[in-house]
Order: C-alpha cells, then structure tokens, then sequence
C-alpha cells in the first residue's frame, strides 16, 4: 500500500507545488484505510484546504489505491482536520 500511496500522491505533488504548496505522506493504517497527510507551504494555510482534501487528494487517493477510507489532514494551522466518508 506504501508504494502505491506514494506514486498517487506523485501524481497530486505537481499541482500543490504550482500553488506553492505541497503534501507529505504522514502515515496510514492498511487496516482501517485511514492516510495521514500534512499540507505545506501555502497549502497548509489555504482557506480552500477542504476544498483540495475533498475534491481533489481524497478521490484521487481513493481511485488510485484500494483500500483508502478515510484521509486525515494533520499538521493545518487551524488544528486537525478530518474528512471522512
């Protein structure tokens, strides 16, 4: 599960990066699919950070690797944000 959450967040990385931002693998349990990611840069401070969890981080993760169920965004200036479906 490793390898493939890291060549899905390849394919997210390039996009953060052209906003100033980017992301960081934190952790992830195999067991309950739950993925633990910090933004950074300018993602980590962004009103739109839901937004980007949401839409865009959590449905690719999702599409990409089985067994995602759930991303936690740790790390965000505003405490701990959860999106969970």
């Amino acid at each position: 599960m490793h390898e493939q959450l890291m060549e899905a967040i390849e394919v997210i990385r390039p996009a953060l990066q052209a906003d100033g931002g980017d992301m960081t693998l934190v952790g992830f349990d195999e067991t309950s699919g739950r993925v633990e990611i910090e933004l950074v840069g300018a993602c980590g401070s962004c009103p739109a950070s839901t937004m980007t969890l949401k839409a865009g981080i959590e449905r690719i993760l999702k599409d990409r690797v089985p067994g995602v169920t759930e991303i936690v965004a740790v790390g965000t200036e505003d405490a701990l944000l959860e999106i969970r479906h």
